[in-house]
């Protein structure tokens, strides 16, 4: 191939030799217009890049267009970020202990986090945040924690986690969605491993009837759970409609195997189709069981001596499905096929008919099946009826029309893939701005790709994963940005500015150190003011104030093996003047903003003099700002 050929848009050495093995009705489908860029000339492409380029650079002193938050992968955090310039703006901790805030060492953050506090790792998929009305309401994002069967959720005036909840009778929460309309009421999360019921060591067999995983319904107000339903198989990934009735999953092991190839022994698994409003009727009418110690209503979502349940259906798709996404217009679920070169296209205003037992088979829903390449994974929307869909072992992302494959679906001669731009490599997630809401807008596509290989500099074995972005306002799409992550993050999702209000500084009646307040009213302390240690036995509370640049106690005396709780409030008022603690040798520091109280407690194990710091910079004097705690010998 020649150096022209290798350079040119569209047809590069990867693409040609990717072209050059589409056969038969794949190269009729995809036609001239599904090399996309290959139509264009070298210096035509290179100039709309440039500009695409351009629309992406957001200069020194202005501000993103949208938030990004991004799963924080194995780092168990959620990320945030400008978009477009992909600027990383914060890391808010979730499931993972974060010295620089205090996140699993504060006393408020170990008391969210509850029993599962002891758990020192996090394994984030899916950020999704809450909506009214089928739009962001700026309220709550939502993840979850596949290592420890968790979801959490964040507070976004804030942007603190403050509740979390372990998700019973399952192991593994993976895919997580919310309810669009009329608003997040229900916060849905799948299990994604069959277990036997009860789990207790006396029976393993996983095929059995007693073995089985779960849709789980959380109350997203509250944090608590509102209900869960037996399913066949296992569940992937999720979302929800846009009338509040019905939610779906992929199933990826309808097998209930517990090996690889027997995973992939069926040719088809299934899309199953959850109807809300009947699982609560039946909760409501106490038709439901509950399972050891939980007191959750459980209802079975299993057919019987072939008879569907009131609660699901279970569509068959090809094969070994793993995303499951809903176009933005609200008329269609799409089932991404991993195994299967195709997704599968299910009409939504079919599933009332499905649920009425209309139809002779379950697949009568499915109303398109495109072929788009290998390895689709996940799909996202535009709002211009364009979807965009990963191919992971092509390493591609498709555009392609929706409606243009219903139409061949039922026969008409029309091409449907309008574009293929190659990433680098191996995408998994991809998220267009808006994209899980009715405004879904079209400007920006994010790309999050599972290796990077040859795009930065080599840090050794472990090389960083990439995220990219790709201008998708045009009829064509334009990578404009490669970005280096760490540890997988697997999903990401794009809110516009306005959507998100955030606080400047803390207010002091604020519900997330309430219990602490509570505690120092009990002791007969004004946190805002009051500078004094108590002392309960070989228990100690210290109560400080901080300013910058001094706290308001720089010296207190405790004994050895006293369990010793430090309590601070940041009495500052101005914006970005956060203050630390930090006690030398002790594994002891928290974050401290304006407003804020934050508590942390330890054992004085150690005799002798130990310092304490304010290790977040707020003045010229910080390194001034310090204290000392004396510890006498027991």
């Amino acid at each position: 191939m020649s150096k022209e050929t290798e350079d040119k848009p569209g047809m590069n050495r990867r693409r040609f030799l990717g072209a050059s093995a589409l056969t038969g009705a794949g190269v009729a489908m995809l036609g001239t217009a599904g090399i996309g860029s290959a139509v264009m000339s070298r210096e035509s492409w290179a100039a709309a890049v440039s500009e695409a380029r351009q629309n992406a650079h957001v200069a020194p002193g202005e501000l993103d267009e949208y938030y990004g938050f991004w799963s924080g992968g194995h780092q168990g955090e959620v990320r945030v970020l400008g978009v477009p310039s992909m600027r990383e703006l914060m890391r808010i901790p979730v499931f993972n202990v974060d010295s620089a805030t205090g996140w699993g060492l504060t006393n408020e953050s170990r008391a969210i986090m509850g029993e599962s506090a002891k758990y020192l790792n996090g394994d984030c998929h899916h950020p999704h945040l809450s909506m009214a009305d089928g739009r962001y309401d700026g309220k709550y994002l939502f993840i979850n924690d596949k290592a420890n069967s968790r979801v959490a959720r964040i507070r976004l005036d804030i942007m603190k986690c403050d509740k979390m909840l372990t998700v019973p009778n399952v192991q593994a929460i993976h895919g997580l969605r919310v309810q669009k309309v009329p608003h997040t009421k229900y916060v849905f999360a799948n299990a994604e491993f069959i277990i036997p019921h009860p789990n207790d060591g006396s029976q393993f067999d996983t095929t059995a009837d007693y073995s089985y995983t779960m849709f789980n319904v959380i109350d997203a107000e509250n944090m608590e759970m509102a209900f869960q339903v037996i399913v066949e198989g296992n569940l992937d990934n999720c979302d929800a409609d846009y009338t509040g009735k019905y939610a779906a999953a992929t199933c990826y092991n309808s097998e209930k195997a517990t090996d690889l190839g027997g995973m992939m022994r069926n040719e088809r698994d299934w899309v199953v189709v959850f109807n809300i409003e009947a699982i609560e009727q039946a909760v409501k009418a106490g038709n439901f069981i509950t399972l050891g110690d939980s007191d959750v209503p459980v209802v079975d979502g299993r057919r019987k001596d072939g008879n569907n349940s009131p609660f699901t259906r279970y569509v068959p798709v090809p094969k070994n499905p793993h995303g499951l996404n809903t176009s933005p217009d609200g008329k269609y679920f799409i089932a991404n096929g991993k195994l299967s070169p195709t997704v599968s296209i299910i009409a939504i205003d079919r599933l009332d008919d499905l649920f009425a037992n209309k139809y002779d088979e379950e697949r009568e829903v499915i109303v398109g099946e495109p072929e788009l390449g290998l390895g689709p994974l996940h799909t996202t929307f535009d709002g211009r009826g364009y979807a965009y869909t990963t191919l992971f072992i092509d390493s591609q992302v498709v555009k392609w029309n929706i409606e243009d494959a219903v139409r061949a679906y039922n026969g008409d001669d029309v091409s449907y893939i309008r574009q293929k731009l190659d990433v680098q490599y191996q995408p998994g997630h991809n998220h267009a701005s808006l994209t899980e809401t009715r405004d879904a807008d079209g400007k920006w596509l994010v790309v999050l790709c599972k290796f990077s290989k040859d795009r930065f500099l080599l840090t050794g074995p472990l090389h960083p994963e990439n995220d990219q972005l790709i201008d998708i306002s045009g009829d064509e799409m334009k990578l404009v940005h490669d970005g280096p992550t760490y540890a997988e993050p697997h999903d990401c999702v794009l809110a516009h500015r306005s959507q998100i209000k955030t606080r400047k500084i803390w207010e002091r009646n604020d519900p997330f150190f309430a219990p602490t307040a509570e505690m120092a009213k009990k002791d007969g302390i004004v946190l805002e003011s009051d500078n004094k240690v108590i002392r309960d036995g070989n228990k100690v509370r210290v109560y400080m104030t901080s300013m910058a640049p001094a706290y308001g106690i720089n010296e207190f005396t405790v004994k050895q093996g006293d369990e010793v709780t430090v309590i601070i409030t940041n009495i500052d008022e101005i914006e970005d003047v956060s203050h630390g603690f930090c006690m030398t040798n002790h594994g002891v520091s928290m974050e401290i903003s304006p407003q804020q109280t934050s508590s942390v407690t330890f054992v004085a194990d150690k005799p002798g003099v130990h310092w304490y710091y304010c290790n977040w910079f707020c003045h010229a004097l910080h390194m001034e700002m310090v204290g000392r705690m004396l510890v006498e010998p027991a």
